[in-house]
């Protein structure tokens, strides 16, 4: 009788443990999705002061998820732009082109650049995983929709985050490019600068 009590007790424990860890997981999908912010003083990896809104996982998406801008003529004619070449490919990125617009005005990046790289890592979100159609990361960054990503990707392209800007900060976009996988591949920046031409 005390065998079947302790392994009935040592079972209640896990499972517990395991509820408690479900739980801890369950209330980032509980909390509003208006605004991803991270609260942390130093980064956990290198012992570094990070700045959330610039951090590689994470990046404060207020101005894309609330209408607080007035877009000019002008960039809701490069959003459209944007979203006719994705529809007219069929890609999940189409309805998208003005978050690419503003996050490019945002961090200063040209406005067809992050676009493309979704184009050439995804074929525009249509081959992907973690809501992540820009292999940022290899891929394995998680983020909870496309705006997240959109911002992440164009803060670090942009030069924002400090782990990332001695290689994008003051690049132009071919050496951009470069760093973003050209060292891999060595077309990559030809290939994705054509698909920015076909914008």
């Amino acid at each position: 009788m005390n065998t079947i009590k302790t392994k009935t007790i040592i079972f209640m424990q896990k499972l517990a443990k395991i509820l408690a860890i479900m739980l801890i997981l369950a209330i980032p999908m509980v909390a509003s999705a208006q605004t991803v912010k991270v609260d942390y003083s130093q980064n956990l990896f290198t012992g570094t002061s990070i700045q959330p809104e610039h951090s590689t996982l994470f990046a404060s998406i207020d101005d894309t998820t609330t209408n607080k801008y007035t877009d000019s003529d002008d960039d809701l004619a490069k959003a459209q732009r944007l979203d006719d070449y994705f529809n007219k490919h069929d890609m999940p990125l189409a309805g998208h082109g003005i978050e690419f617009v503003r996050a490019a005005n945002k961090y200063n990046v040209d406005w067809r650049l992050v676009a493309a790289i979704g184009v050439r890592e995804s074929s525009g979100g249509k081959h992907m995983m973690n809501n992540n159609p820009f292999g940022w990361g290899s891929a394995k960054i998680k983020f909870n929709d496309f705006g997240e990503a959109i911002d992440v990707v164009t803060s670090n392209l942009g030069g924002y985050n400090p782990d990332t800007a001695k290689y994008y900060k003051d690049a132009d976009t071919k050496k951009k490019l470069w760093y973003y996988n050209g060292s891999v591949i060595t077309s990559y920046p030809h290939e994705v600068m054509n698909i920015m031409e076909m914008v």
